[in-house]
């Protein structure tokens, strides 16, 4: 108790203390505290370099191979029709009405209408309570069923395998098969991605060397997609330029690629080539003598093919087809049939252009089984690819089938896209050639056209003395004047010396001829301003 009592007495005289120090009249704490804020007001001097806190991350901190990527799809022009767009939308004037975007493959967004059966599926599978609705085909449904099924939970807002959903897998395994006339596919083989994209990026990670070795090499056509160039800058990695040959619908000749094999041997070591068939921004089609060329040229090099084929629906010039590189080098037999190859396909382009569920898939062909393990492990790392996405992918490689309720539409659908765009591309073509100044080779398949212009000298050096591409130059010169946009052919790289642009063939066709109409009186124009 005495302890006790002597904590509360001693507590006490605290509290008193501290109460004669705290409780003081309003008026004499405020003219103390003025009166001591007046006398030992502190002076803090900031210095020059203080004023600005120092960041983590600068242009001179940030990597190098990240400031070296370009991708001039979404460039300096497509800035710029951003830019006015809004200026438009604010009422400036301008002499266009609208920014026509020709830059890029984006179906929808020109005006192509979705395909109902893929829609109809993805849309059940977001929302499954539509499987009550009678407003739907029952082949729809069951669909959405089959994919709902293999999904955890029932649901699309779950996790799939790293590699896909197995039935999708099955389903695109299947549609290989049938595609290459009955050559297997093994759907262990397939991954699915975020959009082609991402599976042609993670196939190039499995091809780099390790730091103490010379950088891997890649094999790239000039003109190219800037996909490829992009990812060997961020991979630092060597980009091995081959030129495709312009005069002769650009097609690829085996002198080009020993002569840029060759070249590239003291810089690096070649891994793989990357052909994209049908071409872009070419649109070009390789022919089976070609690509029976090309298999036995790289066999022979050890290198291995990334076959970039997400155009193969869209082959539009007569007397011309698709062959994938799995089934060329199949049919070449021993040796070449052990050819490695990963074999890319996307939901964006063909006849349904659904740029937006970002889905792709990649088959890789002969891949050691331990490398395969290795492949499986890096694609672990990204969880999976959307579940809508492949839904949508699931849709394309098993369509409605003869005498289900959906096919007559579903084939409808199809063949009227793929119609329209085979029209298109005859008329960009034959439109561009009857322009003075403008070169342009058929458009055999993919969605563009890829015209020579012939630039003035003066305009030339006007550009170069601004620090431009010359037709980087000509491209903003167009937008800004008729509201056209392209990308500059610089940005997918061209022989020295050449100009291009890359438009695609996707608007409506009297969107097209109003397009090209513009395009010629700007054409005209320019070469009088800078002759």
């Amino acid at each position: 108790m005495l302890c006790n009592n002597n904590v509360s007495i001693n507590a006490i005289r605290l509290f008193s203390s501290l109460q004669n120090k705290i409780f003081v009249p309003v008026a004499t704490l405020t003219q103390t505290t003025n009166n001591n804020l007046k006398s030992t007001k502190p002076e803090f001097k900031i210095s020059e370099s203080d004023s600005k806190i120092q960041k983590c991350l600068t242009m001179e901190t940030l990597c190098s191979t990240v400031k070296n990527v370009q991708y001039a799809v979404r460039g300096k022009v497509v800035i710029r029709a951003a830019e006015l767009e809004k200026e438009l939308k604010n009422g400036v004037s301008k002499p266009f009405e609208r920014v026509i975007r020709a830059n890029i493959g984006d179906c929808h967004a020109t005006g192509q209408k979705p395909i109902t059966f893929l829609r109809q599926v993805m849309a059940i599978c977001a929302y499954p309570d539509l499987l009550e609705i009678s407003d739907f085909p029952q082949d729809a449904k069951e669909k959405a069923k089959e994919l709902l099924n293999a999904c955890g939970g029932g649901s699309v807002g779950a996790y799939t395998d790293s590699a896909g959903l197995d039935i999708v897998r099955k389903h695109i395994a299947e549609f290989i098969k049938n595609r290459d006339g009955g050559i297997s596919c093994d759907p262990d083989n397939i991954f699915l991605t975020t959009g082609a994209s991402g599976g042609i990026k993670i196939m190039m990670k499995m091809l780099l060397n390790d730091p103490n070795l010379k950088p891997a090499g890649f094999m790239i056509p000039i003109p190219q997609y800037p996909l490829y160039s992009a990812t060997i800058s961020e991979y630092n990695a060597e980009k091995i330029g081959y030129y495709l040959d312009e005069d002769n619908n650009w097609s690829l000749s085996i002198e080009e690629l020993e002569r840029s094999y060759q070249e590239s041997l003291k810089r690096c070591q070649p891994k793989a080539i990357c052909i994209i068939n049908p071409g872009n921004p070419t649109g070009q089609v390789l022919s089976l003598e070609n690509m029976q060329q090309i298999v036995k040229w790289a066999y022979d090099k050890r290198l291995f093919i990334l076959a970039d084929e997400v155009y193969q629906d869209n082959v539009y010039a007569e007397g011309m087809k698709f062959h994938s590189f799995k089934k060329v080098a199949a049919e070449l037999g021993y040796p070449y049939s052990q050819i490695e190859i990963a074999s890319f396909y996307s939901t964006s382009k063909g006849f349904m252009g659904e740029c937006g569920a970002r889905a792709g898939y990649f088959e890789v062909v002969n891949m050691d089984e331990d490398v395969k393990a290795e492949l499986k492990k890096l694609s672990s790392a990204q969880l999976c690819s959307s579940v809508l996405g492949q839904v949508c992918m699931d849709t394309i490689v098993s369509p409605p089938k003869p005498g289900e309720p959906s096919y007559e539409l579903f084939m409808k659908e199809k063949q009227g896209v793929l119609s329209s765009l085979k029209e298109k591309a005859q008329l960009v073509t034959e439109l561009l050639n009857k322009i003075e100044g403008v070169k342009c080779n058929p458009v055999q398949g993919a969605m563009y056209a890829f015209p020579q212009i012939t630039i003035p000298p003066k305009a030339i050096q006007h550009a170069k003395e601004n620090g431009m591409e010359p037709d980087m130059f000509y491209c903003l010169e167009l937008i800004n004047q008729t509201g056209i946009c392209v990308v500059p052919g610089s940005g997918f790289h061209q022989r020295p010396g050449t100009y291009h642009f890359r438009t695609t063939i996707l608007p409506p066709t009297d969107q097209i001829k109003s397009l090209l109409s513009k395009f010629e009186k700007f054409h005209v124009r320019f070469l009088k301003e800078w002759s």
